[in-house]
């Protein structure tokens, strides 16, 4: 075989391995491919790896089987009082039969978005402002399930549905501003007015225990002085008679009392009396006390 011809062959092998390769297809965890056949519907390709026909069978649409999120725009809706609100809203839906989803409604998305906006005028049409603001959960729950039922033949599961914004006209907002904010303010005058009172009890216990602690101080200050005053006077009688049983163990003489009795004598003539009678036994130890002193006098000059 000549040169050419195996260059033929070697292409002939790439193109092969080219179409083969690129008719393989891995379908990853949590996504769905649909797959027609010569135009027709032909099967739901799950996890894992699968092999196209080429020129045979291809891949409509890949599907994505996880829980999404839909964030329509604002639709305008008037309530049974006539008050025209602005009304947003949040679809979760999950995807549980992609053959329907492909199949089922041209544009998925856009039909589930007008069928939104007409539920939820159908809804707020049958209340009044004052239930639309405080029937939040109420609407919420209608919506899913006419939502639900009416998606299901589009192989779609609506799993909640949430009011994002209500937004009444301007006046009404005004008002209610206003309304909030007076609340507010009502709501921190009683909190001032609590904490002024409680501040107030806080003073006054605090007041309170001080003037205890102050009695119990000067009750313990009376305690302690009286009994410093009691160990005094217990310490001079145990000192007194302490002398006293030291005189007794001593046996002092008479002469020894008298002139105790003098140095006492003395003591008390040095105070205020004007009268002091000293008995017979002080005045001759008095003498006597006089004579040795004039004998040391005369001992001095010689």
């Amino acid at each position: 075989m000549d040169i050419p011809g195996y260059i033929g062959i070697i292409v002939l092998v790439v193109l092969v391995l080219i179409i083969v390769v690129s008719n393989i297809h891995v379908v990853q965890q949590s996504k769905a491919y649909v797959v027609e056949r010569l135009g027709a519907f032909h099967a739901v390709w799950g996890v894992g790896l699968h092999l196209k026909l080429p020129f045979v069978e291809r891949v409509v649409k890949k599907v994505s089987l996880k829980e999404q999120v839909a964030d329509f725009d604002p639709q305008p809706v008037i309530t049974k009082d006539n008050v025209t609100m602005q009304i947003d809203t949040v679809i979760y839906f999950q995807i549980t039969d992609p053959k329907l989803y492909t199949y089922g409604v041209e544009y998925p998305m856009n039909a589930i978005e007008n069928l939104t906006a007409t539920t939820l005028r159908n809804i707020i049409g049958d209340l009044e402002l004052d239930q639309s603001l405080t029937s939040r959960d109420t609407i919420n729950a209608k919506m899913r399930t006419i939502l639900d039922e009416a998606t299901d033949p589009w192989g779609i599961k609506v799993n909640r549905v949430e009011l994002k914004n209500i937004l009444p006209p301007k006046e009404i907002q005004n008002a209610m501003e206003k309304q909030m904010k007076a609340e507010r303010e009502r709501r921190e005058s009683i909190l001032q007015a609590e904490g002024q009172k409680a501040s107030q009890i806080l003073v006054a216990q605090g007041e309170q225990q001080s003037a205890i602690l102050k009695a119990d101080a000067a009750k313990q200050a009376k305690i302690m002085a009286a009994e410093a005053e009691a160990t005094s006077i217990l310490k001079v009688q145990q000192a007194m008679a302490d002398s006293m049983r030291m005189l007794n163990e001593n046996a002092p003489n008479d002469q020894v009392i008298k002139l105790k009795a003098l140095e006492a004598f003395q003591k008390a003539a040095d105070g205020k009396a004007t009268k002091i009678i000293i008995p017979s036994e002080i005045q001759g130890l008095a003498g006597l006390a006089t004579s040795i002193k004039a004998l040391a006098e005369d001992e001095a000059e010689k």
